[in-house]
């Protein structure tokens, strides 16, 4: 969850930072935001032994409040355009707060070279099997620091994903892991267009990981996914249960105007809750909410945000009202980031942008309103364009 706001006395230079932007690289972090006191949130370190030295992996925390033992529920993240170092912390506030209603401890490991974690990210070229291996690695450091410590329950876990983060999961699957108990995958795999024949590569990796693995898994595809199309999420699930029905894939058809965003966006709850919340009871995982947690529950009614229009792409900068160089500058950003997100803009120049959380639509406007008098509009939510002209 980041809100950020920027005007014409931008610290930045315009110009550098578009120079910036257009080499691909991004300015100096901003200040981290205030950890989430209502969801218990916190971040560690959590060390990677290897052979030379170790890695430092940046790890964030929901806990329920009480002492334990909790079932736990590890979140991997996606893969981010650009350098994974300037990639934010990823903080999924939406599925921690379903999981922290049934009592779940929920860890969100950043993997190496992402984030604040050492080390580089392992891309592995055009081996896409032994990229989610590599990754898996790292899930797996973090889970066995987790477990060690008296609040988790070793017995009860579960393993879920969104992008690369699902395509991780699915690896994970591999291990076998001791007492967890199933996957989930969000629009799960790697885009690798500069390999030659990328789509067949994925669904012979994920045939191979299903031989590997002994754990039942929910999936979760959409038909206007911009990284994946049916025909390629169809036959890495065909592959994947050839040997015999290990996944369940919830196929939701069309959503917004990517259903690759579908699990961060607050519209998306209602597809997937419903589903993982079945999964669960499966699977013999605690699958209600339970009194003594129903301080996590949605706190209050969450701002509307409009609906769609056709007033622009959302990649068409130059369609942005009223912003100078700096302000498209920071849009660049905000498209850097996953959703749920907001972007709001006022008459006067001002700008302001957020990402995470419950409400990320209310506090890009606050960010806005708080250098433009109370008279900013939103002009993006998650992927589409909501702006319409005075």
């Amino acid at each position: 969850m980041t809100d950020t706001h920027r005007f014409s006395r931008t610290l930045w230079a315009p110009a550098l930072l578009g120079m910036l932007l257009g080499a691909g690289l991004a300015p100096a972090r901003a200040q981290e935001p205030e950890l989430s006191a209502a969801l218990n949130e916190s971040v560690f370190m959590v060390s990677k032994k290897a052979i030379i030295g170790s890695t430092e992996l940046e790890t964030t925390l929901y806990k329920p409040d009480g002492p334990g033992p909790f079932p736990v529920v590890v979140i991997n993240h996606g893969k981010a355009m650009g350098d994974p170092r300037f990639q934010s912390r990823y903080r999924p506030a939406i599925a921690a707060r379903y999981f922290l209603q049934r009592g779940y401890m929920v860890l969100v490991p950043m993997r190496q070279g992402f984030s604040k974690s050492s080390g580089n990210y392992i891309g592995g070229g055009c081996n896409v099997e032994s990229n989610g291996r590599v990754q898996a690695e790292d899930v797996k450091a973090v889970l066995d620091y987790a477990l060690a410590q008296p609040e988790a329950d070793k017995t009860r876990i579960l393993v879920m994903g969104q992008s690369h983060g699902g395509w991780t999961t699915l690896a994970f699957g591999t291990l076998n892991y001791p007492g967890v108990r199933g996957l989930v995958n969000f629009a799960g795999g790697l885009r690798q267009e500069s390999c030659a024949g990328w789509q067949a590569n994925l669904a012979r990796a994920a045939g191979t990981y299903a031989a590997e693995t002994q754990l039942p898994s929910l999936w979760f595809y959409g038909d206007n996914d911009s990284y994946f199309s049916p025909s390629t999420w169809q036959d890495m699930a065909a592959r994947y249960n050839s040997g015999g029905e290990k996944a369940r894939v919830v196929a939701f058809g069309t959503f917004s105007s990517d259903s690759h965003s579908m699990f961060g966006s607050t519209k998306g709850q209602g597809i997937w809750q419903p589903e993982v919340t079945r999964f669960l009871e499966s699977i013999g995982l605690p699958s209600q909410p339970a009194p003594a947690f129903a301080r996590f529950a949605p706190a209050g009614k969450k701002t509307e945000a409009p609906p769609k229009t056709d007033f622009a792409a959302i990649t068409e900068e130059p369609a942005l009202p009223f912003l100078s160089a700096s302000g498209k500058a920071g849009y660049k950003v905000f498209l850097s980031k996953e959703v749920p997100r907001a972007f709001a803009v006022g008459p006067t120049g001002g700008w302001g942008w957020a990402e995470g959380g419950d409400d990320p639509v209310r506090r890009a406007l606050d960010s806005c309103n708080r250098h433009a008098s109370g008279k900013c509009k939103l002009y993006a939510v998650d992927n589409d364009v909501v702006w319409t002209q005075p």
